[in-house]
C-alpha cells in the first residue's frame, strides 16, 4: 500500500523566483527518475486546480511533439502549474512557438525551456520520406532541414531504420534550441545572463527514459 503523502501544494511565486536554471533541470531529471520507476508523486490534482486558479508561476516551458504517447507532466512527474507545454507535431520552432516561450520566462518567470523529440516519431519518419498531405506537407517542410542535416549517417536512410530516424529526431532538437537562440534575442540574452537554460532531449517510448542532448 501506498503511504506517500498526497501533494495538493502548488508552485508560488515566492518559490519560483528561489529557483535556479540548474534546480529546475535536475527536478525534471528526477521526476523523469520516477517515472521511470513507477515512484510518481500522489497529487491531489482537484486541490491543484483550485489553488492555481488565482494565477500561475511555472517552472519551465516544454516544446514537445504532439504524440500522444508523450504525456508531458508525466513524463517529469510534475503538477498542475508547474509546466507551460507547447506542442506541435515535429516539436519544431515557429514564431508563434517562440512567442509562447517568451512569454512562459520573461513574462511569468519560467527558469528553463526544454525542446523533447521522441522515438519513433511520425513526423521526423513523414519529413524522411517527403510525405505530401494537404497542410501536413508544409509542416514537414519545417522538419526536412533535420533530414539535410543528417547526411553524415553511417547507415540506410530510411524511415524503416530507427537509429536513422533517432538521428533525424536528435538533429531536430539541436536545430530547434539553434532557431530560439537565433530568432529569439530576448530569450538569448535570458540564457547569456544565467536567467534561464535552454536544453534538448530525447525521450524513448519504450521505457520512458530521457537522453538529453548537448
Amino acid at each position: 500500500m501506498d503511504t506517500s503523502p498526497i501533494i495538493s501544494h502548488v508552485t508560488t511565486a515566492e518559490e519560483q523566483a528561489l529557483l535556479t536554471p540548474a534546480e529546475v533541470l535536475q527536478q525534471f531529471k528526477d521526476g523523469n527518475k520516477r517515472f521511470r520507476t513507477g515512484r510518481v508523486t500522489r497529487r491531489n490534482h482537484r486541490e491543484q486546480v483550485r489553488r492555481s486558479a488565482p494565477g500561475q508561476y511555472p517552472k519551465a516551458m516544454v516544446l514537445s511533439c504532439l504524440d500522444s504517447r508523450v504525456p508531458v507532466e508525466d513524463v517529469f512527474d510534475q503538477g498542475i502549474g508547474d509546466v507551460f507545454v507547447g506542442r506541435v507535431a515535429g516539436n519544431f520552432v515557429n514564431e508563434d512557438l517562440l512567442g509562447s516561450m517568451e512569454f512562459a520566462c520573461k513574462v511569468a518567470g519560467a527558469k528553463m525551456i526544454l525542446v523533447m523529440g521522441h522515438q519513433h516519431c511520425g513526423a521526423i519518419r513523414g519529413a524522411i520520406d517527403n510525405v505530401q498531405l494537404g497542410n501536413l506537407t508544409t509542416l514537414l517542410a519545417k522538419i526536412k532541414p533535420a533530414v539535410a542535416m543528417s547526411e553524415d549517417f553511417d547507415g540506410e536512410k530510411t524511415s524503416a531504420n530507427p537509429a536513422y530516424v533517432k538521428y533525424v529526431a536528435e538533429n531536430n532538437v539541436r536545430l530547434s534550441l539553434n532557431n530560439i537562440r537565433i530568432h529569439s534575442p530576448i530569450l538569448k540574452g535570458m540564457e547569456d545572463d544565467g536567467e534561464i537554460k535552454i536544453v534538448g532531449a530525447f525521450y524513448r517510448l519504450t521505457d520512458g527514459t530521457l537522453e538529453f542532448i548537448e
